[in-house]
Protein backbone atom coordinates (compact mmCIF):
# COMPACT_ATOMS: atom_id res chain seq x y z
CA UNK A 1 0.00 0.00 0.00
CA UNK A 2 1.55 3.10 -0.72
CA UNK A 3 0.58 7.18 -0.35
CA UNK A 4 1.02 10.37 -2.51
CA UNK A 5 3.96 12.21 -1.91
CA UNK A 6 2.73 15.79 -0.87
CA UNK A 7 6.18 17.76 -1.59
CA UNK A 8 6.79 18.80 -4.62
CA UNK A 9 10.09 16.82 -6.17
CA UNK A 10 12.05 17.04 -9.49
CA UNK A 11 12.21 13.57 -10.29
CA UNK A 12 15.60 12.16 -11.53
CA UNK A 13 15.61 8.76 -13.47
CA UNK A 14 18.56 6.68 -12.75
CA UNK A 15 20.79 5.72 -15.34
CA UNK A 16 22.14 2.33 -14.85
CA UNK A 17 25.05 0.51 -15.38
CA UNK A 18 24.85 -3.11 -15.84
CA UNK A 19 26.98 -3.89 -12.97
CA UNK A 20 24.35 -1.30 -10.70
CA UNK A 21 21.68 -3.42 -12.04
CA UNK A 22 22.84 -6.49 -10.80
CA UNK A 23 23.52 -5.13 -7.20
CA UNK A 24 19.85 -3.51 -7.42
CA UNK A 25 18.45 -7.21 -8.31
CA UNK A 26 20.18 -8.61 -5.23
CA UNK A 27 19.26 -6.32 -3.05
CA UNK A 28 15.31 -6.54 -4.16
CA UNK A 29 15.77 -10.39 -4.58
CA UNK A 30 16.74 -10.14 -0.70
CA UNK A 31 13.44 -7.90 0.02
CA UNK A 32 11.16 -10.71 -1.31
CA UNK A 33 12.61 -13.00 0.40
CA UNK A 34 12.31 -11.13 3.85
CA UNK A 35 8.10 -10.79 2.78
CA UNK A 36 7.96 -14.63 1.94
CA UNK A 37 9.59 -15.26 5.37
CA UNK A 38 6.42 -13.37 7.19
CA UNK A 39 4.42 -15.82 5.14
CA UNK A 40 4.60 -18.08 8.13
CA UNK A 41 2.13 -17.34 11.04
CA UNK A 42 2.71 -13.67 11.26
CA UNK A 43 0.54 -11.63 12.92
CA UNK A 44 -0.28 -8.07 11.28
CA UNK A 45 1.14 -6.37 14.74
CA UNK A 46 4.05 -8.25 14.74
CA UNK A 47 7.28 -5.32 14.97
CA UNK A 48 9.24 -7.47 12.90
CA UNK A 49 7.32 -6.45 9.93
CA UNK A 50 7.93 -2.87 10.32
CA UNK A 51 11.29 -3.50 9.86
CA UNK A 52 10.97 -5.43 6.85
CA UNK A 53 8.86 -2.16 5.67
CA UNK A 54 11.72 -0.13 5.97
CA UNK A 55 14.03 -2.39 4.09
CA UNK A 56 12.20 -2.20 1.34
CA UNK A 57 11.75 1.19 1.17
CA UNK A 58 16.04 1.78 1.92
CA UNK A 59 16.46 -0.71 -0.63
CA UNK A 60 13.96 1.01 -3.31
CA UNK A 61 16.10 4.65 -2.34
CA UNK A 62 19.29 2.71 -2.34
CA UNK A 63 18.50 0.97 -5.83
CA UNK A 64 17.03 3.82 -7.45
CA UNK A 65 18.00 7.13 -6.15
CA UNK A 66 16.39 9.31 -3.66
CA UNK A 67 14.36 11.58 -6.49
CA UNK A 68 13.28 8.47 -8.49
CA UNK A 69 10.12 7.74 -9.83
CA UNK A 70 10.38 4.56 -7.53
CA UNK A 71 11.07 5.91 -4.44
CA UNK A 72 8.51 8.29 -4.53
CA UNK A 73 6.25 6.35 -5.22
CA UNK A 74 7.16 3.73 -2.15
CA UNK A 75 8.39 6.09 0.09
CA UNK A 76 5.64 5.83 2.63
CA UNK A 77 5.51 1.63 1.79
CA UNK A 78 3.79 -0.39 4.20
CA UNK A 79 2.40 -4.51 3.96
CA UNK A 80 -1.31 -3.82 4.00
CA UNK A 81 -3.83 -4.19 1.07
CA UNK A 82 -7.19 -2.19 1.70
CA UNK A 83 -8.59 1.12 4.14
CA UNK A 84 -7.98 0.94 7.84
CA UNK A 85 -11.38 0.44 9.29
CA UNK A 86 -11.93 1.45 12.97
CA UNK A 87 -12.93 -1.32 14.68
CA UNK A 88 -12.00 -3.88 12.24
CA UNK A 89 -12.11 -7.89 13.34
CA UNK A 90 -8.85 -9.52 13.95
CA UNK A 91 -9.72 -11.70 11.02
CA UNK A 92 -10.51 -8.10 8.83
CA UNK A 93 -6.75 -7.07 9.65
CA UNK A 94 -4.69 -9.74 9.19
CA UNK A 95 -6.39 -10.94 6.04
CA UNK A 96 -5.21 -7.33 5.19
CA UNK A 97 -1.83 -7.66 5.80
CA UNK A 98 -1.42 -11.15 4.14
CA UNK A 99 -2.98 -9.37 0.92
CA UNK A 100 -0.33 -7.20 1.66
CA UNK A 101 1.91 -10.13 1.29
CA UNK A 102 1.34 -10.92 -1.66
CA UNK A 103 1.21 -7.46 -3.20
CA UNK A 104 4.41 -6.52 -1.62
CA UNK A 105 6.66 -9.54 -3.34
CA UNK A 106 4.34 -9.09 -6.71
CA UNK A 107 5.75 -5.31 -6.49
CA UNK A 108 9.52 -6.40 -5.42
CA UNK A 109 8.81 -8.95 -8.46
CA UNK A 110 7.96 -6.36 -10.63
CA UNK A 111 10.83 -3.74 -10.04
CA UNK A 112 13.41 -6.63 -10.12
CA UNK A 113 11.53 -7.83 -13.60
CA UNK A 114 12.20 -4.26 -14.75
CA UNK A 115 15.96 -3.71 -13.97
CA UNK A 116 16.41 -7.15 -15.56
CA UNK A 117 14.66 -6.29 -18.92
CA UNK A 118 16.72 -3.32 -18.82
CA UNK A 119 19.76 -4.78 -18.57
CA UNK A 120 19.38 -6.88 -21.65
CA UNK A 121 18.66 -3.67 -23.53
CA UNK A 122 22.15 -2.50 -22.29
CA UNK A 123 23.47 -5.77 -23.32
CA UNK A 124 22.18 -5.58 -27.19
CA UNK A 125 23.99 -2.32 -27.80
CA UNK A 126 27.45 -2.61 -28.70
CA UNK A 127 28.05 1.01 -27.40
CA UNK A 128 26.77 0.77 -24.60
CA UNK A 129 28.80 -1.59 -23.61
CA UNK A 130 31.52 -0.08 -24.35
CA UNK A 131 30.59 2.88 -22.51
CA UNK A 132 30.02 0.92 -19.12
CA UNK A 133 33.87 -0.91 -20.04
CA UNK A 134 34.60 2.98 -19.77
CA UNK A 135 33.12 4.03 -17.32
CA UNK A 136 34.57 0.94 -15.21
CA UNK A 137 38.28 2.21 -16.54
CA UNK A 138 40.46 3.37 -13.21
CA UNK A 139 41.76 6.55 -15.58
CA UNK A 140 43.59 8.99 -13.91
CA UNK A 141 41.33 12.12 -12.28
CA UNK A 142 42.89 14.48 -14.56
CA UNK A 143 42.33 12.82 -17.69
CA UNK A 144 38.82 11.44 -16.85
CA UNK A 145 37.58 14.80 -15.85
CA UNK A 146 37.76 16.44 -19.35
CA UNK A 147 36.81 13.45 -21.33
CA UNK A 148 34.67 11.17 -19.63
CA UNK A 149 31.40 12.91 -20.40
CA UNK A 150 32.32 13.61 -24.46
CA UNK A 151 33.54 10.25 -24.71
CA UNK A 152 29.77 9.02 -23.08
CA UNK A 153 27.85 11.50 -25.59
CA UNK A 154 29.60 9.72 -28.33
CA UNK A 155 32.45 12.80 -29.36
CA UNK A 156 35.39 10.09 -29.17
CA UNK A 157 37.49 12.31 -30.87
CA UNK A 158 36.40 15.38 -29.06
CA UNK A 159 37.47 13.23 -26.07
CA UNK A 160 40.70 12.16 -27.38
CA UNK A 161 42.02 15.36 -27.84
CA UNK A 162 40.75 17.37 -24.29
CA UNK A 163 43.01 14.03 -22.75
CA UNK A 164 45.64 14.50 -24.91
CA UNK A 165 45.48 18.27 -24.05
CA UNK A 166 45.47 17.99 -20.22
CA UNK A 167 48.45 15.69 -20.43
CA UNK A 168 50.63 17.99 -21.58
CA UNK A 169 49.32 20.94 -19.30
CA UNK A 170 49.95 18.44 -16.39
CA UNK A 171 53.55 18.33 -17.76
CA UNK A 172 54.14 21.66 -17.80
CA UNK A 173 52.81 22.30 -14.49
CA UNK A 174 55.20 19.54 -12.87
CA UNK A 175 57.93 20.68 -14.86
CA UNK A 176 57.07 24.59 -14.50
CA UNK A 177 57.97 24.62 -18.09
CA UNK A 178 54.96 26.87 -19.32
CA UNK A 179 57.19 28.50 -21.56
CA UNK A 180 57.61 25.23 -23.98
CA UNK A 181 54.54 23.09 -25.92
CA UNK A 182 54.55 20.25 -27.51
CA UNK A 183 57.27 18.18 -28.40
CA UNK A 184 59.87 21.03 -27.36
CA UNK A 185 58.23 20.85 -24.06
CA UNK A 186 58.75 16.43 -23.54
CA UNK A 187 62.14 16.45 -24.31
CA UNK A 188 63.31 19.27 -22.71
CA UNK A 189 61.46 17.98 -19.81
CA UNK A 190 61.86 14.38 -19.90
CA UNK A 191 65.15 14.23 -21.95
CA UNK A 192 67.90 11.29 -20.79
CA UNK A 193 70.58 13.62 -20.82
CA UNK A 194 69.79 16.65 -17.79
CA UNK A 195 66.08 16.01 -17.51
CA UNK A 196 63.64 18.21 -15.38
CA UNK A 197 60.94 15.34 -14.48
CA UNK A 198 62.74 11.86 -14.15
CA UNK A 199 61.05 8.56 -14.12
CA UNK A 200 63.66 6.66 -12.24
CA UNK A 201 67.05 7.39 -10.54
CA UNK A 202 68.63 7.70 -13.78
CA UNK A 203 71.70 5.90 -12.57
CA UNK A 204 72.75 2.97 -15.10
CA UNK A 205 71.90 1.80 -18.97
CA UNK A 206 68.10 0.72 -18.35
CA UNK A 207 67.18 3.75 -16.28
CA UNK A 208 67.95 5.72 -19.16
CA UNK A 209 66.53 3.57 -21.93
CA UNK A 210 63.28 4.01 -19.66
CA UNK A 211 63.56 7.71 -19.40
CA UNK A 212 64.36 8.16 -23.22
CA UNK A 213 61.31 5.52 -23.99
CA UNK A 214 58.94 7.02 -21.87
CA UNK A 215 59.87 10.38 -23.69
CA UNK A 216 59.13 9.14 -26.90
CA UNK A 217 55.76 7.74 -25.65
CA UNK A 218 54.79 11.79 -24.76
CA UNK A 219 56.19 13.40 -27.94
CA UNK A 220 54.01 10.45 -29.65
CA UNK A 221 50.88 12.01 -27.76
CA UNK A 222 52.07 15.17 -29.08
CA UNK A 223 52.87 14.49 -32.97
CA UNK A 224 50.40 11.43 -33.51
CA UNK A 225 47.39 12.27 -31.01
CA UNK A 226 46.77 15.84 -29.41
CA UNK A 227 48.04 17.80 -33.04
CA UNK A 228 46.45 15.98 -35.81
CA UNK A 229 42.75 16.45 -33.45
CA UNK A 230 44.14 20.10 -33.32
CA UNK A 231 44.66 21.02 -36.99
CA UNK A 232 42.21 18.50 -38.63
CA UNK A 233 39.08 16.26 -39.42
CA UNK A 234 40.53 13.47 -37.42
CA UNK A 235 37.53 10.58 -36.42
CA UNK A 236 38.23 8.13 -33.83
CA UNK A 237 35.52 4.69 -33.23
CA UNK A 238 34.75 4.28 -29.41
CA UNK A 239 37.45 1.16 -29.78
CA UNK A 240 40.70 3.43 -30.59
CA UNK A 241 39.36 6.22 -28.39
CA UNK A 242 39.57 4.00 -25.71
CA UNK A 243 43.12 2.70 -26.56
CA UNK A 244 44.12 6.46 -26.60
CA UNK A 245 43.14 7.25 -23.61
CA UNK A 246 44.19 4.97 -21.93
CA UNK A 247 47.81 5.58 -23.01
CA UNK A 248 47.14 9.30 -21.69
CA UNK A 249 46.07 8.33 -18.86
CA UNK A 250 48.98 5.54 -18.38
CA UNK A 251 51.17 8.71 -18.74
CA UNK A 252 49.75 11.11 -16.79
CA UNK A 253 50.06 8.27 -14.08
CA UNK A 254 53.93 8.23 -14.62
CA UNK A 255 53.76 12.10 -14.48
CA UNK A 256 52.44 11.62 -10.77
CA UNK A 257 55.55 9.52 -9.99
CA UNK A 258 58.18 11.52 -11.72
CA UNK A 259 60.97 13.31 -9.71
CA UNK A 260 62.68 16.25 -10.10
CA UNK A 261 66.31 16.23 -11.16
CA UNK A 262 68.60 18.92 -10.44
CA UNK A 263 70.09 20.07 -13.82
CA UNK A 264 73.48 21.40 -14.77
CA UNK A 265 73.64 23.93 -17.26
Amino acid sequence: MTRKNSEETTVQIKQFTIKEIDRGITKLERRVQDVEELREETVYSDPKIKNVEESIKETIREVYGQFSPEFIKYQHYTIWEGTYVIGDSFLGKQTKFQLGIEHAISMLNGLIERLAEKKFDLEQDPDTIKIQTFNGLNLHPRISNVCLNLYKDGHFSSAVFEASKSLINYVKEKSKRHDLDGTNLVRTVFSRNKPILGFNNLIDQTDLDEQEGIMHLFEGVVMGIRNPRGHGNITDDPDRAMDYIILISLLAYRVDNSSSILRED
